[in-house]
């Protein structure tokens, strides 16, 4: 009988010893050879049978030699017999979500519709059978209604997480990193959508977005949220009065929204609302209430197609049910994530020293365009964005606050006048004026205008903007270590134009700008 034994220490500085014990169970001979092996170097042995066979009565011996190999030979031979596979990852669980959210209202209305075919194929006794059993065993069911109450409610109490600003309690299923490679995923689809719409970096707009982006970070860079992402502008050529901000800090601007805002304040003030939505995590923790509502409307959507007699009452049924469902959950939620976002934002602008006064004259603004555009007024309940006015009188009643924190990070003093006051002089004014007027004899019926902005360069960026945002370097960075603050006060002030109360004789009204 042969026993071997290998030891081989992991250390590749470590001293590999090699032992072996050869016994031969007749003789009772043993047989030991040790030898001593640097770390370059692997003894290995092979044992030899003798040339010939002994006459009867001798015993048999075995011959051992050394023989060595190089540590190359050794790890060749190891990879006959390991084999390594590359790494698998894990689906992110919001991906799958994307995914499989359709899936499960399928699942649902067919469990719901075959189990109502299932009790009609029932005969009478045994409906009534099951009835009487279920009545029977009605604390049972009521007890396993509440175990399953139970663990719902402890699993939305360990998935509680805090805000990081505002220090809101928030449910949060989905976690950040999952949602950072679903962002990228959206991102990449977005470059492809508008690929072709993308304005060049070269352009006076994409500089002014990028320089209001820039100045918005290096003065919040307190905030961990915000300086850890890496922000990426692209302005798309369209007339939406638009932008968005994914959670992996991908900026798109609409070249609309540029010509919505007035000045630069506004800008920063609509920039540092997109942000902030990135900042605070709305996307994942949006898609967080919606998956918990969705898992638990399943049970009330089974149950419809399950009681509703015929397959009409239960389409009935289930819109009604998606109705109620936004109605209660979804847009409510969302209208109180975009408040919570209005006022991040706002104190985003007032740490860039921007006059966060014009940020209620921007949506009062947007609220008279929409009146002006003719189009469908959505009331607030059905909406997934609060109204423009209550937009403006929310950011109103925080004026205060953010004047205090612009004050705290020692901005430069505001202008007298006060937007808010030179826009509504402006409104009224246009109220004032006459709706018609006679004009060679004929009458034309003159609409009111929306105040206009500065005068617009051929990229339909105003001058006043670009002449604000396309400063030298060293006015909007490099001084903060020295207590500097970048000139967005006096030296950056708010273009309000206001118009002449009556047209003059020859029927052309002059119009003056105020800053």
């Amino acid at each position: 009988m042969f026993l071997h034994r290998v030891n081989l220490l992991r250390s590749p500085s470590a001293r590999l010893t090699q032992n072996f014990l050869f016994r031969k169970q007749a003789g009772h001979r043993r047989l030991q050879k040790p030898h001593d092996v640097s770390s370059t170097q692997i003894r290995l042995y092979r044992t030899k049978a003798a040339p010939a066979a002994s006459p009867a009565g001798r015993t048999t011996s075995l011959q051992i030699s050394p023989r060595l190999i190089s540590p190359a030979d050794a790890g060749a031979a190891l990879s006959r017999h390991l084999h390594t596979s590359p790494p698998a990852r894990a689906l992110p669980g919001s991906l799958l979500w994307v995914v499989f959210k359709p899936l499960q209202k399928i699942v649902a209305v067919i469990l719901g519709r075959s189990i109502r075919h299932w009790w009609k194929a029932l005969p009478e006794n045994r409906q009534q059978l099951m009835r009487e059993w279920a009545r029977q065993n009605r604390w049972r069911l009521s007890a396993c209604a509440g175990v399953a109450v139970m663990i719902v409610f402890l699993f939305l109490l360990t998935h509680l997480d805090e805000s990081p600003v505002t220090g809101r309690t928030r449910l949060m299923v989905f976690d950040k990193e999952s949602f950072m490679e679903l962002a990228a995923l959206t991102s990449d689809r977005y470059m492809e959508e508008f690929a072709e719409l993308l304005v060049p970096e070269a352009d006076p707009r994409h500089q002014a977005v990028e320089q209001v982006v820039r100045h918005l970070t290096q003065r919040n860079k307190d905030i961990a949220e915000l300086s850890a992402v890496t922000w990426n502008v692209h302005v798309v050529q369209s007339p939406d009065s638009n932008a968005f901000v994914l959670p992996n800090g991908e900026v798109f601007m609409f070249t609309g929204m540029l010509e919505a805002v007035a000045d630069v304040h506004q800008l920063t003030i609509v920039l540092g609302h997109e942000m902030a939505h990135a900042m605070l995590g709305h996307s994942a923790e949006q898609a967080s209430l919606s998956h918990v509502v969705d898992l638990l409307s399943l049970i009330l959507l089974t149950a419809i197609w399950a009681v509703c007699p015929r397959d009409s009452l239960a389409l009935l049924g289930q819109w009604v049910q998606g109705k109620l469902s936004q109605l209660i959950f979804s847009r409510p939620y969302s209208r109180k994530l975009e408040a919570e976002a209005d006022q991040v934002g706002l104190q985003l602008a007032a740490k860039a020293c921007a006059d966060v006064r014009a940020g209620p004259v921007f949506w009062q603004q947007m609220e008279i365009r929409a009146q002006m555009s003719g189009g469908p007024v959505i009331p607030e309940w059905l909406s997934t964005h609060p109204s423009h006015k209550n937009r403006s009188n929310q950011l109103d009643r925080l004026i205060p606050q953010a004047l205090d924190l612009r004050e705290s990070c020692i901005c430069p003093a505001l202008p007298a006048m006060d937007p808010r006051s030179i826009f509504s002089k402006s409104v009224r004014a246009l109220l004032e004026t006459p709706k018609s007027h006679v004009r060679d004899g004929q009458k034309e019926a003159q609409k009111p205008r929306l105040p206009p902005g500065p005068a617009s360069l051929r990229t339909g960026l105003p001058a006043a903007l670009i002449a604000q945002t396309l400063l030298p370097p060293s006015m909007n960075v490099g001084q903060e270590s020295e207590g500097a603050v970048p000139p967005t006060g006096p030296e950056l002030a708010v273009a309000a134009p206001v118009p002449s109360a009556a047209p003059a004789e020859g029927g052309e009204s002059k119009r003056e700008e105020q800053s």
